[in-house]
């Protein structure tokens, strides 16, 4: 798990997690069979939404749902279309016990999906879906629990920039202004290329509020509350290939300046970009560090700003006996921002020792499963207590005291 905190101040909370859902999806046991449930009909209904949904047709996708559903299901179908998504698939997997009446239920669809000229591989998960009118009819999409992807909660704008989609809920009637993240996506994707090269490109979603993301995320409520961003695997899988996107909490990032948000995006932009989050035994200062390299490289801050925590500590405490440790990142941690500052400053260490591409050489090792030791020893010919010393004389520079 990647999690990431921006100096208290400058910048913002923002987070990035690798989903723990195994790598291999197993149906759960069916429910108790009821009364009520017709598996039958709801895959017919399913079928028809799937047909629906791949042409595109949102009169097809409103006929199949009650009335207070249509715009709902309607808007799977234009959505769909809009982001152009694949491999677009519902499946009636099981009922849930959960009835109404004494022709309603609730069940659970197995839904793919994959965003062409983005995604890799496609994205697997399953939602409750509500279904009436025997299963000839759908209800609702999701509950208050679960994993809930933000095409399926109702009508999304998307906008298109070169190398980055932005995929948005719908918020019209309201006062938010959604059109700015496609400019900060354009330019992260940009930064990021400029540093570790490639031409992935980036999809950045943002739910219409901090509940709709915990529920894209498949997280408990509250959980990423005061975070900015996060950059996670779509369905929670850490498989390989799993699709990787930058999801926005617009509570939090919709109050950063231009800066602050220009830096959370490029951080989470080289995350998803580089595969960071399937990286596994990866010290968190690695992927913590470079991420904050790349997005500060073009900065042109004051280090008082940029640094500004790890300084202060370090001149009460001294340097850091050690680099950073991974249960240091711990959101509940009382000096975080100074710890991912710290991190960066590995980064910067390393890159003023050999050079840039030194450094996304060693980052890319790291990534690729290289052990530590080894992998600086090839890139910069030190030893990790030789860019312990290093890093601990950068940061005495920086404090302006003695090591």
């Amino acid at each position: 798990m990647i999690r990431r905190l921006f100096p208290a101040g400058l910048l913002a909370v923002a987070l990035a997690t690798a989903g723990c859902s195994p790598d291999e999806y197993v149906a759960p046991p069916p429910a108790q069979g009821s009364e009520v449930a017709d598996a039958a009909a709801a895959a017919d209904t399913l079928a028809a939404l799937q047909d629906a949904v791949v042409a595109g047709d949102g009169a097809a996708a409103r006929a199949l749902a009650t009335e207070d559903a249509r715009t709902l299901v309607a808007a799977l179908a234009t959505n769909a279309q809009a982001i152009d998504l694949s491999d677009v698939t519902f499946r009636y997997v099981t009922e849930t016990g959960r009835t109404s009446g004494d022709d309603a239920w609730d069940g659970l669809v197995a839904v793919t999906w994959r965003i062409e000229g983005f995604d890799e591989a496609s994205a697997r998960t399953e939602i409750p879906m509500s279904f009436a009118a025997g299963g000839r009819r759908i209800a609702a999409i999701g509950d208050a629990t679960g994993r809930l992807p933000v095409w399926l909660t109702g009508p999304v704008t998307v906008q298109r920039v070169p190398g980055a989609l932005v995929l948005a809920a719908d918020t019209s009637g309201t006062s938010a202004d959604r059109t700015s993240y496609a400019g900060w996506a354009r330019k992260a994707v940009a930064e990021a290329r400029a540093v570790v090269g490639g031409r992935s490109g980036l999809v950045v979603e943002v739910p219409r509020d901090a509940t709709a993301l915990h529920r894209a995320l498949g997280a408990d409520p509250g959980a990423y509350g005061s975070i900015a961003a996060v950059t996670a695997p779509v369905d929670g899988s850490r498989v390989a290939g799993s699709p990787i996107h930058v999801f926005i909490n617009p509570a939090v990032y919709d109050d950063l300046d231009r800066v602050a948000a220009q830096v959370v995006m490029t951080h989470e932009a080289v995350h998803a970009l580089t595969g960071a989050v399937l990286a596994r035994n990866v010290p968190l200062w690695v992927v913590e560090g470079f991420a904050d390299y790349v997005a500060l490289r073009d900065v042109g801050l004051p280090l008082a700003k940029t640094a500004g925590q790890i300084r202060s500590q370090v001149r009460k405490n001294g340097v850091p006996k050690a680099l950073p440790t991974d249960s240091e990142f711990n959101p509940s941690g009382t000096h975080l921002g100074a710890v991912y500052e710290a991190a960066w400053q590995v980064s910067v260490t390393l890159a003023e020792r050999r050079g840039e591409r030194a450094l996304v050489d060693f980052y890319r090792a790291m990534l690729e499963g290289k052990e530590l030791a080894p992998a600086l020893r090839a890139s910069f010919g030190w030893s990790v207590a030789d860019l312990t010393a290093a890093w601990q004389a950068q940061l005495a520079a920086l404090a302006g005291v003695s090591e």
